[in-house]
């Protein structure tokens, strides 16, 4: 009798199909099949349970599945979902008034649109038209998207093998106090030697034509690099000398992530544009450009062309409504900093009990943990990150390390702003063990 060949399972099926028909859009897939999310949590095919430490792609700041961010999308979808680009619905001026009003003046120009890279292709654009000029500088371990303006300003990854990027785009190194390259006296970062000597290049190389300096308050896919109080400022007024634009990308910072509702007003600046997505939508594909009447008006003026087929679309739009409404009613930006405090302490514990762990950093629940080989020459090693992550998993908790050149395996650390105090133990617990587990075997 002739042997029977087995019949795939579903899990089988699922990776087989995967492997055959998905496009591979950056690294490995995570190895598991999530079939549910409900708040902190991720429930995969074979009934593990997951504590999410990234809140999705650093997005889901209300956790995932909210009640009423659910309510919402059935309420709206049912009602009205998506109109020609050039009609309005109440969702949108509601939003648009919402967000202007969470901003310091002058900001209170809104552009809706669906993610990150989106709103800073239009920024970029807006801030080209509106000064007639074309040069952009960003930071060396940036990242604020795939498209081609987006792109050409992004660092951290991606950069090789597509031939050339948008012409006069400009890197400025990042001002990290961890590893500082201009030095103080007492080995601390001369950020303001370090800034001065960036902008000298920045003219060297410039042709007189500098439109915009795009930048993220805290770097994080660069490594969760927060520039010291006093850049920002000194950042603005180098712009201010050369005639160019700040753009704030608070894609993940923006919306109480870090403890206020911008990360810009530690800073006591006002950037002349800033974009937002991530968190606006909390997880859904909302994003928006926020300038003041002045620039919008020159914009226009000029001729100012962003017509998408989802600009302005009134379901999403209803979510940022929720969303507002929810980070207001709960506190969510006091929340998070507490939080915030808690979670960076468990941290420092978990460093004093673990020589690999080289630095604590990060703001409200926006946290960075770096892994080193030895804390006194800070040397790097991308497989302890890796092997960390990867035992992270295996014991239930989803954590993302970033492994750039140059840099240490830093774990990103970026939980719901709606996270408990005992989900954020339990991390913590997790997270202890499998650098415990890593360093054993090494």
């Amino acid at each position: 009798m002739a042997a029977t060949t087995p019949t795939p399972s579903p899990t089988e099926t699922f990776w087989t199909d995967a492997e055959r028909h998905l496009v591979r859009y950056g690294g490995e897939f995570t190895p598991e099949i999530i079939e549910h999310a409900a708040g902190s949590f991720l429930r995969t095919a074979d009934g593990r349970r997951i504590l999410d430490f990234t809140s999705g792609q650093m997005s889901a700041i209300l956790g995932h599945c909210h009640p009423e961010i659910v309510a919402t999308v059935r309420r709206q979808v049912a009602d009205l979902d998506h109109l020609y680009s050039g009609m309005l619905s109440r969702p949108v001026v509601d939003l648009a008034r919402r967000l202007a009003g969470t901003l310091p003046a002058p900001l209170e120009k809104v552009l809706l649109l669906t993610t990150g890279a989106e709103s800073n292709e239009a920024a970029v654009r807006m801030a080209k038209l509106v000064t007639g000029r074309h040069e952009i500088v960003s930071f060396a371990r940036s990242w604020h998207g795939m498209t081609q303006a987006a792109a050409s300003a992004t660092y951290s990854a991606g950069r090789k093998g597509y031939g050339p990027a948008a012409p006069g785009n400009f890197a400025i190194p990042a001002p990290n106090t961890y590893r500082p390259d201009f030095t103080t006296p007492d080995g601390g970062l001369d950020w303001r030697r370090q800034l001065d000597f960036a902008f000298d290049l920045i003219d060297a190389q410039s042709t007189g034509s500098l439109a915009a300096c795009l930048v993220e308050p805290i770097l994080s896919s660069g490594g969760i690099i927060e520039p010291p109080v006093g850049y920002f400022a000194a950042l603005h007024e180098k712009c201010r000398e050369r005639g160019m634009l700040l753009i704030l990308d608070e894609a993940q910072t923006g919306l109480c992530r870090t403890g206020t509702w911008y990360a810009f007003e530690r800073d006591g600046i006002v950037p002349d544009i800033l974009t937002l997505s991530k968190t606006l939508g909390a997880g859904l594909p909302l994003a928006a450009v926020v300038t003041s009447a002045e620039i919008e008006r020159e914009a226009y003026a000029r001729g100012f062309l962003f017509f998408t087929t989802h600009v302005a679309d009134p379901l999403v739009a209803a979510v940022g409504n929720t969303v507002i409404d929810v980070l207001v009613r709960d506190g969510l930006d006091a929340r998070a900093r507490a939080l915030g405090d808690l979670l960076r302490q468990g941290l420092w514990d978990i460093a004093d009990r673990h020589a690999v762990v080289g630095d604590v950093r990060g703001r409200g629940l926006l946290a960075g943990l770096e892994l080193v080989v030895d804390r006194a020459t800070k040397e790097s090693s991308s497989e302890l990150g890796a092997q960390v992550t990867r035992r992270c998993l295996e014991l239930g908790l989803h954590t993302n390390i970033v492994q750039l050149p140059g840099m240490g395996g830093v774990l990103r650390i970026a939980p719901a702003l709606t996270v408990t105090e005992d989900e954020l133990a339990l991390g913590l617990d997790i997270l202890d063990r499998a650098i415990g587990a890593a360093t054993a075997t090494r």
